[in-house]
């Protein structure tokens, strides 16, 4: 096309150009048609979000996170809190308790949480990614309207999947449901149950028959008062040590038919879908968490002098932090990008496995120069770098180790190519 033009008006190619460029802004302007954002761009609503989390997080949890750290223990105050600012049914609709925001939101609540603590930031993003997910996409009229508004403003949930011997291999699961009249009974053992410790509501999965495979899994409501559910050792771990990590077992446990979500034997289709988007959570915490300790660690490098220059003005600690910086911006946007493709109703299983592996990649390396930039001092627990370089490591273990992430991207990146 340019071609033809310059060859008809030889000389006049410049203003043929800019003539281009002015009718295409022109009818932009005038149809008013979409124009691409940045990843960065949030909506009113999503930007008055990411403010108040941001203030509660300051003035709430700042204040708390080493005596809960020390303590391995969640204050009563702080979940209360969550409840009453509106973070924990962050995309249940306003009807039903909730704040009836966008995904996109919750991932914000996610990331500005773990910026300050990544031990409230996993409790509320189990919670809102996963427990109320499930609720709202599977579970019945019945148990939405039951369950729902007690987990937008009093009640926490957990979500119970893992067992000794199903942990990468989720399906491999051994509880089991026994149907007995109009009622399953349960009996079994869950382990690394996030929130089970405070939780009002779980999410149990068990299999109906383990010689269906997969096939048998199922999906139960069950409250912590039913009897014969006992949350047992409550784990001592490295990091996120405020947020409660216990087994939980089940010994004749009764729910009732109508407390099953979904479908009988579909329960491995909600574990599947729900822990796509749960990924997208964890990568949220972990992006937080190594934006939390950046931004800890780089007023002192501009503080702290050694040989009559400040540490940040070295070229070699430069290159340094302008690495961490660049490699969290690249992990925000896998994470934003993953964010809107589910909210887009697009695929996002590679999209999430992705944003999930790197960003707990980029948490370890910021939390571990944190340290290091800090030097002796960083290694305290006067510092709360040290904290973060703690609570780093469990980004690659749960919800989907690294490895398996890889797997998933491997397997979707075969199927593209092989077609």
């Amino acid at each position: 096309m340019f071609t033809a033009l310059a060859s008809s008006r030889r000389l006049a190619q410049p203003l043929v150009l800019r003539s281009v460029r002015a009718f295409t802004a022109s009818t932009i302007a005038k149809q008013d048609a979409f124009v691409p954002k940045s990843l960065h761009t949030l909506s009113e609503d999503e930007e008055m979000m990411k403010d108040a989390v941001s203030r509660f997080a300051r003035e709430v949890v700042q204040p708390r996170v080493s005596s809960m750290d020390e303590a391995e223990t969640m204050e009563p105050s702080v979940i209360r809190g969550l409840f009453d600012a509106g973070l924990m049914g962050v995309e249940t609709p306003v009807e039903l308790g909730g704040a009836g925001a966008s995904f996109t939101s919750a991932i914000v609540v996610v990331e500005e949480l773990a910026k300050i603590d990544p031990s409230v930031s996993v409790l509320c993003d189990v919670h809102n990614t996963l427990v109320n997910t499930v609720f709202r996409t599977y579970a019945s009229s019945f148990l939405q309207e039951k369950y729902l508004p007690a987990l937008s403003t009093s009640a926490l949930g957990c979500f119970c999947l893992s067992e000794p011997t199903a942990g990468s291999d989720a399906f491999a699961l051994q509880t089991r449901a026994t149907a007995d009249g109009t009622d399953y009974v349960l009996n079994g053992a869950k382990m690394w149950i996030t929130n089970s410790n405070e939780a009002d509501v779980f999410l149990v999965f068990a299999t109906i028959d383990p010689t269906l495979g997969y096939r048998g899994i199922t999906c139960f409501v069950v409250d912590r008062n039913a009897p014969g559910l006992t949350v047992a050792k409550k784990e001592k771990k490295l990091g996120i040590r405020a947020s409660s990590t216990c087994q939980v077992s089940f010994d004749d446990v009764r729910v009732p038919a109508s407390h099953v979500i979904g479908e009988v034997g579909k329960g491995y289709k909600i574990a599947i879908e729900i822990l796509n988007e749960g990924r997208i959570g964890i990568a949220a915490q972990m992006l937080g968490l190594a934006q939390g300790a950046f931004d800890h660690v780089m007023p002192y490098l501009f503080q702290r002098k050694q040989f009559g220059s400040r540490i940040g003005d070295f070229q070699a600690m430069q290159h340094q932090y302008a690495q961490i910086a660049t490699e969290i911006e690249a992990a925000r946007l896998l994470t934003y990008n993953a964010a809107r493709m589910k909210e887009e109703g697009k695929p996002f299983a590679r999209e999430a496995a992705m944003a999930k592996l790197y960003a707990s990649q980029v948490a370890e390396r910021a939390a571990s120069k944190a340290v290091e930039w800090m030097g002796g001092v960083g290694f305290t627990r006067d510092m709360p770098v040290e904290k973060y370089y703690r609570d780093c490591k469990i980004g690659a273990i749960y919800e989907g180790t690294s490895n398996i992430q890889l797997q998933t991207i491997a397997k979707i990146l075969a199927k593209q190519y092989q077609e």
